[in-house]
């Protein structure tokens, strides 16, 4: 295993899957019929739309486990970049997907190129308060409850949400995140970790653009050149324990090449088991 992959570690993918899965995201890529939207309406992540979504699609399959009868919930689905190369995945008649997003745009977008298109897709607005995307927001998110029952899900997406959450906030998503998983189903997270690594940056390797520093005496980095939750790193073991409070384990922790060190992922990433009743 590779030196980013830390204390907990899941067996390689064998030969034929990862044939599969590359056959799968070359197809994704090249699928010129798949609904993009204009670059100027993409108002969240870096890179290429198309091809940022079928790297994740590869890292859920093979790292998170997804498998195409499963019922996936997207958190912070934006403008679809996880959802679009999903459709190609899931199963028509057992897999379903549901996104939710605070940005009225990204959700208007979805349902009118996605939903008509593949039926099992579905998208909400939820009107979370987020002082970067949505500060007139009515719902606290530090009062969240997201509108779904429990034990709902198999599968459950938060890729670049943690890195935009104040410390308060994040335990109640994981929260939730428990509470809708089914026994055995899975989160798969994105975050950044600020261990010594990432601080010292001796190789100078590092993202130039993520030089945090420690908000006052909590866990929480910041970017002083950035508003505060344009870029969110936390205390190496901050997340874990987050996890652990919530229920949730974890089985893989894996940390992203935005730190100067190699990895096949850009991000640190986490993926977490529900592990029967919730604590």
């Amino acid at each position: 295993m590779s030196e980013a992959v830390l204390r907990h570690e899941t067996r390689p993918a064998p030969t034929a899957q990862r044939v599969r899965v590359s056959w799968l995201t070359e197809a994704v890529l090249n699928n010129r019929f798949l609904p993009q939207p204009d670059a100027g309406s993409v108002f969240v992540g870096d890179g290429d739309f198309r091809a940022v979504g079928a790297e994740f699609l590869g890292h859920f399959i093979r790292l998170g486990g997804l498998r195409p009868e499963h019922r996936v919930l997207d958190i912070g689905c934006g403008i679809g970049r996880m959802a679009v190369p999903l459709t190609q995945y899931l199963d028509v008649g057992k897999g379903r997907y549901s996104g939710l997003d605070p940005v009225e745009g990204g959700i208007a977008w979805c349902r009118r190129f996605v939903t008509p298109v593949y039926p099992n897709f579905t998208f909400q607005r939820l009107d979370i308060a987020h002082k970067l995307y949505n500060p007139q927001g009515k719902i606290s998110g530090e009062a969240l409850k997201l509108p779904y029952p429990e034990r709902q899900f198999d599968f459950v997406i938060m890729t670049s949400v943690v890195t935009h959450l104040p410390p308060d906030e994040v335990l109640v998503y994981l929260r939730e995140v428990a509470r809708m998983l089914k026994p055995g189903g899975r989160l798969f997270m994105t975050a950044f970790v600020v261990d010594d690594i990432a601080t010292a940056n001796a190789s100078g390797r590092r993202d130039p653009r993520l030089g945090f520093v420690r908000d006052g005496d909590g866990p929480c980095w910041h970017v002083p050149e950035m508003p505060p939750l344009a870029a969110v790193g936390f205390d190496d073991g901050f997340l874990d324990q987050a996890l652990e409070k919530a229920g949730l384990v974890v089985s893989l922790k894996s940390l992203g090449h935005w730190r100067g060190q190699d990895a096949d992922h850009y991000q640190d990433l986490y993926v977490a088991e529900c592990r029967g009743a919730q604590r």
